[in-house]
């Protein structure tokens, strides 16, 4: 859980609180220059992606649940007639192309179907793998976590390479669904999918980052998975160099006037009609998280930054396979220059908007109906129907009419940038995502 208290005091505090670690950093407030002390608390769910409920280390390195112990005994259960020694058990979820195995299940009353993640067991892994003619190995898999309370490790293996896989699959209505599909497919108020799609991105991370990584960078030998897949280390004697999954951090930021009454919000080409969003861009090497922030607005906008305020971050591995996990770390932006200049190989706009333009942006965009129509989609998949839907199209004001612009939905962590300046006006902070959203439970 993340607590954002919004305080307009002269101690001027900007708190975190996750889990039971409290962050605090000193700061400008947000809301406009009164001396009179107001409080907003907002009460947050983790980002998406975030909050992977899934135990990932063991503090002792002999516990059956740690990666090493835990592939030795996989090993030994993949052992022909072998017997399993303990009652652990293990789950595997295949990905084909950066895509997990998801299945959709018939949502409660006329709510929206429930799409899962397809675990399957390790024996009917290796049982399709064999109907491939392949044979399942340790190597072959990649540890992401456990649930002791469940006697339970999960893993993930790529099976990219057999094509067979799909119709047999499919038979179980079984199908494999773009990460992004499922991420806007999501409930958000749903603690257990949130929890499913923070163990897919992270597994695909790691399945992304071993394709990627398949000879040293320092030698150009191969290398091999360590550590249940979890590092990889070049197999030449002389090199034998360690290497690590990536993450690519980068800044996005919410840019502010003076006068805390407009946002500076930008298209990118890639964009769909009428979406509009924060600035973003990667951190350069040698460069502070403020610099990067104050350099990306600089190059792309022409407006120069002074003060930088840190909101929250969130993983996204929903990138290109080439970046396996970016890492968005999220900031208010105060800027000291008003006039644009827009780097048009960057962006194709960027606008100041006021708060009232912006609010109608988050009051209009369906965002619910967006996530319904995704989780649909899932379900017509997994029955082997396929159809592609329009993103744009799924944002659409009460009056059934085009909104004039849309912000991204609560996946992403430009929404929470952007709902938090627009309602921290002294309404309360609840009800406003609520209404942004649909869900006071939202991050």
């Amino acid at each position: 859980m993340v607590r954002l208290y919004l305080l307009s005091s002269s101690t001027h505090l900007l708190s975190f609180c996750r889990k039971s670690t409290l962050h605090t950093l000193t700061r400008r407030a947000l809301s406009s220059t009164s001396t009179a002390a107001a409080t907003m608390s907002i009460s947050l769910q983790s980002h998406a992606f975030a909050g992977n409920p899934l135990l990932s280390k063991t503090p002792n390195p002999s516990d059956p649940f740690s990666p090493s112990q835990a592939l030795e005994t996989l090993k030994t259960q993949l052992l022909e007639g072998a017997q399993l020694p303990s009652s652990l058990g293990f789950k595997v979820l295949p990905f084909r192309k950066g895509r997990p195995l998801a299945s959709s299940s018939v949502g409660a009353g006329d709510s929206a179907p429930n799409w899962h993640l397809g675990w399957i067991s390790l024996s009917e892994c290796k049982g399709f793998l064999a109907n491939c003619g392949v044979q399942l190995s340790g190597e072959s898999l990649v540890y992401l976590g456990s649930r002791p309370e469940d006697d339970v490790v999960y893993w993930a293996i790529d099976v990219s390479a057999e094509s067979n896989l799909v119709t047999e699959l499919g038979s179980k209505q079984l199908c494999f669904v773009e990460l992004r599909t499922l991420m806007v497919a999501t409930d958000w108020a749903d603690a257990r999918a949130m929890g499913e799609l923070a163990i897919a991105g992270h597994a695909r991370a790691l399945l992304e980052w071993h394709s990627i990584s398949q000879f040293c960078g320092h030698c150009g030998e191969k290398t091999v998975p360590k550590e249940a897949g979890r590092r990889k280390q070049c197999s030449s004697e002389q090199c034998r160099k360690r290497v690590y999954p990536r993450v690519d951090p980068v800044v996005i930021m919410l840019v502010i006037d003076r006068e805390n009454d407009r946002a500076l919000l930008s298209r990118q080409f890639r964009f769909v009609p009428r979406m509009w969003s924060c600035l973003a861009g990667f951190i350069e090497p040698g460069e502070s998280l403020e610099e990067a922030v104050r350099r990306e607005t600089w190059e792309e906008t022409g407006i120069e930054v002074g003060e930088v305020v840190y909101h929250s971050s969130q993983p996204w591995p929903v990138g290109p396979s080439s970046m396996p996990c970016q890492l968005m770390v999220g900031f208010f932006a105060y800027a000291k220059s008003l006039e644009i200049n827009v780097d048009k190989e960057e962006l194709e706009d960027a606008q100041w908007h006021s708060r009232e333009d912006v609010k109608r942006a988050l009051t209009f965009a369906e965002y619910k109906k967006a996530q319904r129509t995704a989780a649909s989609r899932v379900e017509q998949m997994c029955k082997g129907v396929e159809k592609e839907q329009s993103l744009s199209a799924d944002f659409n004001v009460e009056s059934g009419e085009l909104a004039s612009m849309f912000i991204p939905g609560p996946f992403a962590i430009a929404h929470h940038l952007i709902s938090s300046w627009a309602y921290q006006d002294g309404t309360d902070g609840a009800a406003a995502l609520k209404q942004s959203s649909g869900s006071t439970s939202n991050l």
